[in-house]
């Protein structure tokens, strides 16, 4: 007999282990599937969270109740906000993370569920019922039911290892590739395609000559990820920098033909934003080096991660040409560089909630969508998991707006554009880029988290308090000062002096002063004891980025409601495109393609041009 669960997970990767979770929380029987237990919660690339958007992304999944945000801050080894030096809505937070504490966290977060059962097997059909999705089949021919699944299947779709002319059917290298759910998928209706992503090589650490590259390390007072996280004192341990020379770039140059890239043996796109090494060689030869990072994949790790030389050359062209690098001379292999091609399936076919428009019931999450990135899955992980439940229960999904969140931005340009390459998220994505600040993330979403039940009531509590504290620091900085007070600093900042008492609000609209230059006594009344350090520094930062950007922040809201109206107009899921005969041929089919479910959507479709989108709206606004 079937064993009976009311939602499963294929994958146990990062998309799968949030969508798990989230479903647990929601009190949804769960069962997550993975072809390899030991391998859950593996961060099988770079070790590292967060980033450009990524960090803002990590931040969201925080306040929607997720675990990667708590899991990062537990096994970081080294803390930064990037960007510092830019506006602050581009500030992002980074944390290079031991990998196997990293798993180890979120292998305990599952265990404590106890509505999730993780079952080792393989996926290779779904059941369905009614036209539904009702559960998998097991590639040892069991079946096991539900009333919704998601697959997370990340690269593991019929994945295939190329290393030069050697190609591996794996995963990952190491773990066997998954057959059956592709041919599944499109024996029902869906389109397929192929993309690929690749992974530099490992070296041994006692194998580099360390006084040949340079040292940097993260912040000193480290923000953490996590709202929930109590205690934050972690390491700041060094990762290293070395380049890459013309001798280097030759070897690779002459070889490239060896590398599956140009030999043809790829089909699949490539991520145009982390090309491999070749890619780069080939595309940047003007460049007479590039920047190599070298990170150490947990504390104390015999192992270090090249970041930006990934390759697919053969692995003797790859230490040859690293071995160019004064600091690399002697390098020991411990695993080469490999590119891995993959099944994905154009999220077009998606709606908003990620449930497929073709099977209800069915729901794509992470690379199987053909994103790239640990934090872009667990986003679409969690969403995944929160509307599974909310489809069970038959209520309105979980939809966020491109003004409420980069995760919002995600789901929006997935199934609004065409996804030609691996899609990684940037700040440039993002049109209310302002209003979507780490630092804001849970005055954005804690409502609607707490409207979901994504989080618990001391967390809520929490964060309702920091809420109060920001904004009774923002009145507080509309005390007066005197000049005695304020001048010197001024002066040392390069800023003119004032002659009369002026409030600290009126002071911040000077690019260069901060409020850790205001007196601290104007500050008396403002309660921070409880917070971390790292935690302060952000109420200060959000409170001084209100008042800076106060313009800015306003002029994007007035956007914001502006396209409301329209941003919301609903479009019948059967609504017959092809009847409206004064659009353009290929506005016409890429909405049919896509099936926009609101005109907000079709406004953003490739192809769609504002004229279609005008005549659509008329369309639209008749009467039944």
């Amino acid at each position: 007999m079937a064993e009976i669960f009311q939602i499963i997970v294929v994958g146990g990767g990062h998309a799968g282990i949030e969508a798990a979770l989230a479903a647990a929380r929601l009190g949804k029987k769960t069962a997550l599937i993975t072809m390899d237990t030991r391998a859950v919660g593996r961060a099988s690339c770079n070790p590292a969270i967060g980033g450009l958007a990524k960090g803002q992304m990590v931040r969201e999944i925080d306040v929607l109740g997720g675990v990667m945000g708590l899991a990062a801050d537990d096994a970081g080894i080294q803390f930064k906000i990037l960007n510092r030096s830019k506006g602050r809505s581009v500030w992002s937070p980074r944390a290079q993370i031991d990998k196997r504490r990293y798993e180890h966290y979120v292998n305990r977060a599952l265990a404590a569920e106890d509505n999730i059962r993780i079952i080792e097997g393989e996926a290779v059909d779904l059941t369905m019922k009614c036209g539904r999705c009702r559960g998998v089949i097991l590639a040892d021919g069991s079946t096991l039911s539900s009333q919704a699944v998601i697959l997370t299947c990340g690269t593991f779709l019929n994945g295939l290892i190329h290393i030069g002319g050697r190609k591996i059917p794996a995963g990952r290298m190491g773990e066997y590739a998954a057959a059956g759910l592709t041919e599944a998928l499109t024996a029902l209706g869906f389109v397929s395609g192929r993309l690929k992503t690749g992974t530099p090589p490992r070296i041994l650490r006692d194998s580099i000559d360390w006084s040949q590259s340079s040292a940097f390390y993260g912040d000193d007072r480290p923000t953490p990820f996590s709202y929930r996280t109590q205690h934050f004192d972690p390491p700041n341990h060094a990762c290293h920098t070395v380049q890459t020379n013309q001798t280097c770039h030759d070897i690779i140059h002459v070889n490239k033909e060896r590398a599956p890239l140009f030999s043809g043996d790829i089909n699949g796109a490539g991520p145009r934003y982390c090309p491999s090494i070749e890619d780069k060689i080939y595309r940047f030869a003007h460049h007479a080096s590039h920047t190599l990072f070298l990170e150490p994949e947990w504390e104390n790790s015999e192992q270090i991660y090249v970041n930006g030389f990934s390759t697919s050359l053969p692995e003797d062209v790859q230490m040859k040409a690293l071995r160019t690098v004064p600091a690399l001379k002697n390098a020991v292999f411990l695993r080469p560089g490999y590119a891995i091609e993959y099944d994905f399936f154009p999220p077009s076919q998606l709606k908003s909630s990620l449930e497929t428009k073709l099977v209800p019931g069915l729901f794509l999450g992470g690379q199987i969508n053909g994103t790239s990135g640990y934090e872009e899955a667990s986003a679409q992980g969690l969403i995944c998991g929160v509307n599974a439940a909310c489809y069970i229960e038959e209520c309105q999904p979980l939809v966020l707006g491109r003004d409420q969140a980069y995760t919002g931005v995600l789901i929006d340009d997935l199934i609004t554009k065409d996804t030609l390459e691996p899609y990684r998220m940037f700040t440039s994505r993002a049109e209310y880029r302002l209003l979507l600040r780490y630092s804001n993330a849970d005055r954005r979403l804690i409502n609607i988290s707490r409207k979901f039940n994504l989080i618990d009531d001391p967390t809520y509590d929490y964060l309702q308090q920091k809420l109060a504290s920001t904004d009774q620091l923002s009145r507080a900085l509309g005390h007066k000062i005197k000049p005695a007070e304020i001048n010197q600093r001024l002066d040392e900042a390069g800023e003119s002096t004032v002659t009369e008492a002026t409030s600290g609000s009126r002071l911040l609209k000077r690019p260069a002063i901060t409020v850790s230059m205001l007196p601290a006594r104007i500050f008396d009344d403002v309660d921070l004891g409880r917070y971390t350090a790292g935690i302060k520094d952000e109420i200060y930062a959000e409170a001084e980025t209100a008042i800076k950007y106060a313009g800015y922040i306003q002029r994007q809201k007035r956007q914001v409601e502006k396209l409301a109206a329209q941003e919301q107009v609903p479009i019948a899921p059967d609504f017959d495109f092809s009847a409206i005969k004064s659009i353009s041929n290929e506005g016409r089919e890429k909405l049919i393609l896509v099936r926009p479910e609101t005109l907000g959507q079709a406004m953003r479709i490739s192809g769609v041009t504002p004229a279609d989108v005008a005549v659509l709206a008329v369309v639209l606004a008749r009467p039944a």
